[in-house]
């Protein structure tokens, strides 16, 4: 088990669509047990696999003092998008307005193979979508309006970690 370091806006694995977890074996499982302490740090409310390069369907979340763990997530979103603001381990320092829907739900499984429903509204939705979006290759960058795209670019190539 192990805090992982988080891969940053560049990195290759950010930009690909992850696998579906097949087999849940023993690498599965250190991956999940890596998620679960990665995403326990103060301020973190989920991590992708990833994000710290792992390219498979898997996220952890750290809501409302709940934390916990989806393989193979299929998102459901409901109600009028809307925006709200946004950061991102994988951009850090940046914060911007990013359309989100106001509830949302992932349907996937465990480590023992049983079916896992999570849902909400508020930062629980938002976080549902974020961590969906890791998985398919999708930062909230590509959520947001051209000029405010603009913007968040223009902060990425000033920072120091870019």
């Amino acid at each position: 088990m192990a805090v992982r370091s988080i891969r940053v806006f560049g990195d290759p694995v950010l930009r690909s669509a992850s696998a579906p977890v097949a087999d849940i074996d023993e690498g599965v499982r250190a991956l999940v047990r890596d998620l679960l302490d990665t995403v326990a740090l103060p301020g973190r409310a989920g991590v992708a696999a990833p994000q710290i390069g792992v390219g498979l369907r898997a996220f952890s979340y750290n809501v409302d003092g709940e934390i916990g763990y989806v393989l193979n997530p299929v998102l459901e979103v409901g109600g009028e998008p809307e925006a709200i603001g946004e950061g991102c381990l994988s951009v850090p320092g940046l914060w911007h307005d990013t359309v989100r829907h106001p509830w949302a739900r992932v349907t996937g499984i465990d480590l023992e193979g049983n079916e896992v429903v999570l849902e909400g509204e508020g930062l629980m939705a938002q976080a549902l979508q974020h961590e969906t979006d890791h998985l398919d290759g999708m930062l909230y960058l590509s959520r947001l309006t051209p000029e405010e795209r603009r913007v968040a670019m223009r902060e990425i190539r000033e920072s120091d970690w870019f």
